[in-house]
């Protein structure tokens, strides 16, 4: 009996061990739908998942960095983060500033974030992207394992 104790809980130990490190690998993401983010990355928070950032992160994928908490990610060499105004389309399939999603999205990001978008002009229909040196000192650095999963 007391053997099968024993092993019973060396097999969850070990699966506390691996649910804890398991990760969502981010890389070449451009975005899309503001919603299907806020939903998507709303289950990420619940999962208590890591996120790895190793590729591109643009657009309505950078909610990831309001939607979960700061500790839960981490930036690759790779990470690159692309910023710009939310918008709609408009009359004759152009794109228009929608002030109020973008507003909203801007309010969704860290504060580090918010200053460092504001030092560039704010959220507008041109992209900004932070990379490098100044992404690495805002988040943790990480190194790709097996466990990480592509979404």
């Amino acid at each position: 009996m007391k053997i099968a104790t024993g092993v019973f809980a060396v097999v969850v130990l070990l699966a506390n061990i691996v649910a804890s490190h398991a990760a969502v690998r981010i890389a070449e993401d451009r975005g899309g739908r503001i919603g299907t983010y806020m939903d998507r990355f709303q289950g990420l928070r619940s999962s208590g998942e890591q996120v790895v950032i190793d590729g591109l992160c643009a657009s309505a994928c950078t909610i990831v960095l309001g939607a979960v908490p700061h500790d839960r990610i981490c930036v690759t060499s790779r990470a690159n983060l692309g910023f710009h105004a939310a918008w709609d389309m408009g009359p004759h399939g152009r794109a228009v500033t929608n002030r109020e999603a973008t507003a909203m999205l801007y309010s969704m990001y860290p504060t580090p974030i918010r200053r460092w978008i504001a030092r560039r002009g704010g959220l507008t229909r041109h992209m900004i992207f932070l990379h490098g040196a100044q992404l690495a000192s805002m988040y943790r650095p990480c190194y790709m394992n097996a466990q990480a999963a592509y979404r």
